[in-house]
């Protein structure tokens, strides 16, 4: 299991069309071009844009990935909550195959203590038919799951093979690595720092920049995990300055624009959501360019 969630990860944009309904075409485009270089898809993610998209919609969203996908890539799930009861229900009831595991985010809004935390994770485990990949994310949830917390949910919550690491703090990337069993993943979840994650010790990420970059950006996640860190770091530094445009107005509205320049979708998003300004968007437009031209 963890083999498979190794590498790449693609945390997938929702396209919309112009109206704000979902746009399947532009979807099945985009599973076809992730799988030209990446490792796995998660669905329903923060950059899927699941705040503004309703249950029957990140459900549908779900199968069409599936049937796109076709079984050639594992996919990972977002469920998550700021409710205990209420993210055990949804896992419990989840029926839908094709899917490997769960990618659940730490409460939001209500901080929790990390006692809380890590009982939140005991009832994800569970009551979860599925493994679990905890998310630690402090800049959205307003709290940071510590890695005295995180190895305490390793050692005990069987259901639980691993994090999302984006607490953008590599002395706690190598805190996790030095603590956590080899056998938990360690996933980044912030693209400019998915190189020294993974000299630390990291097994791979889980990816904004991957949406326009699969092939590019696999191939530096692989070389890294391979150790051969001259090829990753070039691929790597080949993007960054992309990784820092894309983020530099808000996620998913910068990788949008680029794969709006990319002909793969639109760069419409539901509110309170919206695209990058036209400076910025002429910018990505000149490294979208750029990098094509390489």
């Amino acid at each position: 299991m963890t083999r498979a969630l190794k590498g790449l990860g693609v945390a997938m944009v929702t396209p919309f069309d112009t109206e704000g309904k979902i746009d399947y075409p532009a979807l099945q485009r985009l599973v076809k071009h992730l799988h030209t270089g990446a490792d796995f898809l998660v669905v329903m993610g923060t950059t899927g844009e699941v705040a503004t998209l309703n249950p029957t919609e990140q459900m549908a969203v779900l199968d069409a990935v599936i049937d796109y996908n076709a079984e050639k890539l594992p996919i990972v799930f977002g469920i998550g909550g700021n409710n205990t009861a209420n993210v055990c229900e949804e896992m419990a009831r989840f029926d839908r195959a094709g899917v490997t595991a769960f990618l659940s985010a730490s409460p939001a809004y209500n901080k929790p203590t990390q006692e809380g935390i890590y009982r939140h994770y005991m009832a994800l485990s569970e009551a979860s038919n599925l493994p679990i990949i905890l998310y630690n994310v402090p800049g959205r949830t307003a709290s940071n799951v510590l890695p005295a917390t995180v190895k305490r949910i390793a050692q005990a919550a069987d259901k639980v093979l691993g994090i999302k690491e984006a607490a953008g703090n590599m002395e706690q990337v190598m805190e996790l690595s030095r603590i956590l069993p080899e056998s938990f993943l360690l996933l980044s979840g912030d693209d400019a720092l998915a190189l020294p994650h993974m000299v630390c010790g990291g097994h791979g990420i889980i990816s904004v920049i991957g949406n326009a970059y699969p092939k590019l950006f696999g191939d530096a996640v692989r070389s890294a995990l391979a150790r051969d860190f001259k090829i990753a770091r070039d691929k790597h530094f080949s993007l960054l300055p992309m990784m820092q445009l894309i983020f530099a107005e808000g996620n998913p509205g910068g990788v949008k624009e680029v794969l709006k320049y990319m002909g793969i979708c639109g760069n419409d998003m539901r509110l309170p959501l919206y695209p990058v300004s036209d400076v910025l968007s002429r910018i990505i437009k000149a490294e979208v360019e750029t990098l094509s031209s390489r």
